[in-house]
This record gives C-alpha cells, structure tokens and sequence, in this order.
C-alpha cells in the first residue's frame, strides 16, 4: 500500500524537496501504529519548503494526520485501559509546557533549569511528559516537558495532564509564519476537551477551576531574522490575547523575565520564618497562595502552631520591621514572620 502511495505522489511532487524528505518517507514503510505514521507525516511536513508548488502536497499530509488521528482515537476508545501519564507535584508549583511540533520546547527547558532533555532540530523528540525543576530565587518551580500538540494530533491524557498543572506555558516559534494558527488550534482543541487558558492575570470563579489555567506566552527563536516583526505579527494574529515574552533559548535573551512571569503565573507568596532572637531562614520559604494569612502560616509550620498561636511579628518591604499583627493578617511575598505560641 505504502508503495503504491509513493509512486502516486511522485507524479506531482516538485522537483526541489530536499534529500532528508526521502529518507523520512522511507520510514513509512515500517510506520505500524497512528500514532508512528502521525509522527512521521508532522516531520514530512516540517522539511518541505513552502511555496505553491507543494501546498497540494502539504495538504495531503495534513489531511492524513486527521484521519489517522481518527483511526487513534477509535482504537483508544475500544481498549479496555486508556493510556494515561501523571507527574507528582514539586516545588512551588507546576507549570506545563504546551506548544507545536519543532517550537523549541525542550530547548527552552534546557535553558530554564540547566537540566539535559534529549533535544534535536526535528519534531516529536520528546515521546513522553518529564519534569525539571527550575530556578527562581529563593524557590523551585517544577517545569513539565511534554510531547508536542497541534489541532489534529493530542494523546486523549494530554488535556488531563492540563487540568492538573497549576498554570500552562505555551510555546510559540517565531520561525514559523503559521505559528498562530497552529496556537489557536491547540487552543481550540483544548477547548474541546473542557480546559481554557487564558491570561495571567484574570480572575477564575472556584466552579470552574481546574478547567481554566493562567497562561503565559514564550516566543521562542528571538535569535533569528525578523523575530521581531514575528513577535509583533504574533499579538495581531493570535485569537486569544496572552502576556507575551520574546525569548531565545540559544542566546538566553528574555528567559529572567520569563522565570519572573512563570512564578506570576503561580499565585503564591514566599514567607520566610523566624525563631525569636534568631535570623530569618530565607534559603527555604514557605510558599501559600495569594492572600495566606498568618494562621495559614502557621498550619504550614506544624499543626500545633495553628492550635496555641497567640501573634506574630512581621519584617517585610512595605514598612513593617517586626510589628506586632493579629492571626487574620494577610502576608506579602518575602514577608519574614516570627510566630508565638
């Protein structure tokens, strides 16, 4: 069958598609499950240059990854256990990667916490979700590295995976001119499956969570031509509006303001405590949600503080040097605390 297919697109493919589109057609031959034959169509797609001797051609790819993520989706639904991937939480919270095939994705985790994920110049790299930590600060934010989407191709856990993170990092590549497209794809399919992102700073009604995720936007590849005019392209384009950072994994442009807009993403403060008469202990915060009070805290510190606390003293940047405040006081990011029972 495959042979057949070949020779068939021979009859019309141009003249000019390089040497690595054969040897990923080749693959094909050996391509057993949806998922295998998805992959290789997406890597078939990324080396084919675009111009209008080939949009028939890229056409038909893309119409072959919709029906075999059909015939997946079908073969998902008879069998008995459906595949499904979960990482434990870690660190001051968890934030999942989402982005295209070829984004940069693992490049951009690279670059965040120093770690090693297999990276490569072609699609689907990584197969499976992992997690890495990276650095903020005084705190550890746990990054989760997943395989790429787009609005034909998402495993059925992948939707899951969202609702359980506490925020979503959605990556751009500004190499590409059909980057908002395949972003509003994803977005939609998302939708699709009950979860909605949106900015990072809009409300979310308690009804709904964990089915809206606070959203950040990395523009990757700011190092190449013209990211700039792609950045600006990006914000017109983009069906849903996202705070934006352009960044590049390879030169490290932007990545500490992207560090900083992950941590928002989070909603937490970091409270320091303090023995009395001694420093305050700021290599290892506690880390509450927004609007913590010092009762929080104190349930946070040990389950016998919450029961005999009597006051805190509080030091922090608005003016407070250890002022003396009730159990309802709500604390600040960096407050230090000193808590007696």
């Amino acid at each position: 069958m495959v042979t057949r297919l070949a020779v068939c697109y021979n009859r019309f493919m141009p003249a000019n598609l390089p040497p690595e589109y054969h040897k990923i057609e080749a693959e094909l031959r050996t391509a057993r499950t949806p998922r295998e034959k998805i992959e290789i169509y997406e890597r078939l797609i990324a080396v084919i240059p675009h111009h209008k001797g080939t949009d028939k051609l890229i056409a038909m790819y893309r119409q072959k990854i919709a029906k075999a993520r059909e015939e997946g989706e079908r073969r998902q639904a008879t069998a008995k256990h459906a595949p499904t991937c979960k990482v434990e939480k870690s660190g001051a919270g968890q934030v999942v990667l989402v982005g295209p095939p070829n984004a940069g994705k693992s490049s951009l985790v690279k670059a965040l916490t120093g770690a090693n994920p297999e990276v490569a110049d072609y699609p689907f790299t990584t197969r499976l979700p992992a997690p890495y930590m990276m650095p903020f600060e005084t705190v550890q934010i746990q990054l989760i590295d997943t395989p790429p989407v787009t609005g034909e191709l998402m495993e059925t856990w992948f939707p899951e995976m969202v609702k359980m993170a506490d925020a979503v990092l959605l990556v751009a590549d500004l190499a590409d001119p059909d980057t908002a497209s395949q972003l509003d794809g994803i977005l939609r399919r998302l939708k699709e499956r009950k979860v909605d992102l949106i900015g990072a700073w809009t409300d979310i009604p308690p009804e709904r969570f964990p089915f809206i995720k606070r959203t950040v936007l990395a523009a990757n590849k700011l190092d190449i031509d013209g990211a700039a005019k792609a950045f600006e392209d990006l914000g017109v384009l983009l069906e849903t509006p996202f705070e934006r950072i352009a960044v590049s994994a390879v030169t490290g442009r932007g990545l500490e303001g992207l560090r900083r807009a992950v941590f928002g993403l989070l909603r937490v403060v970091r409270v320091y405590s303090k023995i009395p008469g001694k420093r305050a202990e700021k290599h290892s915060p506690f880390t509450l949600k927004l609007g913590s009070t010092v009762m929080d805290m104190a349930r946070a510190v040990h389950k016998d503080f919450s029961e005999k606390l009597q006051y805190a003293r509080v030091w922090n940047a608005a003016g407070l040097d250890g002022h003396r405040v009730n159990r309802d006081h709500v604390l600040a990011d960096e407050d230090v605390v000193e808590l007696h029972i």
